[in-house]
C-alpha cells in the first residue's frame, strides 16, 4: 500500500485545481509514496479535460450530475490505495512539507484520529472554521449573539471557534474543515465514511463528531500552513468573491444546504440531549438565518 491518497473534490474550479495540482507536484512526497484522486462533480469548466492532458498520473472520476461533497469524497476514498487519506479541497495551495510533516504526526501518535494544519487566506488571515468547537446550542448562541467576540479569549463564551487557544502549538480541536483533513484509512472505514446525507457544508462537523466518537482526537498542527481561497465553489464566501463567480442558482443551493446541513446534525447528534424546548429555539433560529441567507444571494 501506499502511504497516503490524495482525494479533491472539483466543481468549476478549474484554475485553482491546477494551482493546488502543481503545488502537490512540488511538494515532498511521504517515503512510501502517494497517489491523487480527483472526484469532478459534472464541471463545466473543462476541469476534467484538464486533468486528463496535464496530470496522466492523477486517477481521475468524472461524475454525470453534481454528487455532493460528501459522496464524492467516497467515491474517491472506495478506490484509494493509502494507508492515510488526506481530504483536500481545490481552491488550497500546500506547501514543501504539507504532506510529510502532518503524515510523520498521525503515524507517531496513534491516538490522534485525524490531522489537520494552519489554513490561510490569501491575505495571511487564519481560517477560523478550520479550528472550532461543535455547535451546541450554548456555543451557538454565543457565537451568533456576539458575545464570543466580545469575550474572544474566555472558552466560556468562546467555544465556537475556540479562538483562546494557543495557535503556535500543535493541540487538539474538537472540529475542523474538510479542507484540509488527513487521517487513517482504517478509522475512516470504521467510522462509515462521510454521511452522504449532507450534500454541501456540516459534514466535515458529522465527521469529526464521528472521530470523537471513536475515541480518537483530532490534531491542529499549526507548524505548516497551507493556502486556502476558501468557497470558490459555492461562491458564498467573501474569501473568494473576485476569484469565484458561480451563477445565482449554485449560490442559492448552497445557500439552503448549509441550513439543511445544521438542522441534520442538530437532529442527529443533539435533538435527544436537550428539552424539547432547546430544540425549538435551535431549529428555530437556524431556519431564520437560512432564510436571511439565501434571500442575501436572492437579491445579488
Amino acid at each position: 500500500m501506499l502511504d497516503l491518497s490524495i482525494i479533491i473534490v472539483s466543481y468549476n474550479t478549474q484554475q485553482l485545481l491546477d494551482d493546488c495540482l502543481v503545488s502537490l507536484q512540488q511538494a515532498m512526497a511521504p517515503p512510501g509514496g502517494l497517489e491523487i484522486i480527483v472526484v469532478d462533480n459534472a464541471s463545466t469548466d473543462g476541469s476534467v479535460a484538464l486533468v486528463e492532458q496535464k496530470y496522466p498520473d492523477v486517477h481521475v472520476i468524472a461524475n454525470a450530475e453534481n454528487r455532493g461533497f460528501s459522496a464524492a469524497n467516497n467515491q474517491g476514498a472506495a478506490v484509494s490505495n493509502g494507508r492515510y487519506l488526506l481530504f483536500l479541497n481545490s481552491d488550497t495551495r500546500v506547501e514543501s512539507q504539507s504532506l510529510v510533516q502532518p503524515l510523520t504526526y498521525l503515524q507517531e501518535h496513534p491516538h490522534a484520529g485525524a490531522i489537520t494544519v494552519r489554513l490561510t487566506y490569501p491575505n495571511g488571515q487564519r481560517d477560523p472554521d478550520n479550528h472550532r468547537g461543535f455547535p451546541t446550542p450554548w456555543n451557538a448562541f454565543c457565537h451568533f449573539s456576539g458575545l464570543g467576540r466580545l469575550f474572544p479569549h474566555k472558552p466560556l463564551f468562546n467555544g465556537y471557534f475556540q479562538s483562546y487557544a494557543d495557535f503556535s502549538q500543535t493541540h487538539p480541536v474538537d472540529v475542523t474543515a474538510g479542507s484540509f483533513l488527513m487521517m487513517p484509512a482504517a478509522l475512516f472505514q470504521q467510522i462509515g465514511g462521510w454521511d452522504e446525507t449532507y450534500f454541501f457544508y456540516g459534514e466535515d462537523i458529522d465527521l469529526c463528531y464521528r472521530i470523537h466518537q471513536a475515541g480518537a482526537q483530532i490534531i491542529y498542527y499549526p507548524h505548516v500552513e497551507v493556502l486556502h481561497y476558501k468557497g470558490a465553489s459555492s461562491g458564498l464566501r467573501k474569501e473568494s468573491a473576485q476569484i469565484a463567480n458561480p451563477p445565482k442558482e449554485t449560490r442559492i443551493r448552497v445557500a439552503k444546504e448549509s441550513v439543511r446541513a445544521m438542522e441534520l446534525f442538530y437532529g442527529k447528534f443533539y435533538r435527544d440531549q436537550y428539552p424539547a424546548y432547546v430544540t425549538a429555539l435551535v431549529l428555530a433560529g437556524i431556519r431564520l438565518r437560512g432564510q436571511l441567507r439565501v434571500l442575501k444571494h436572492w437579491l445579488k
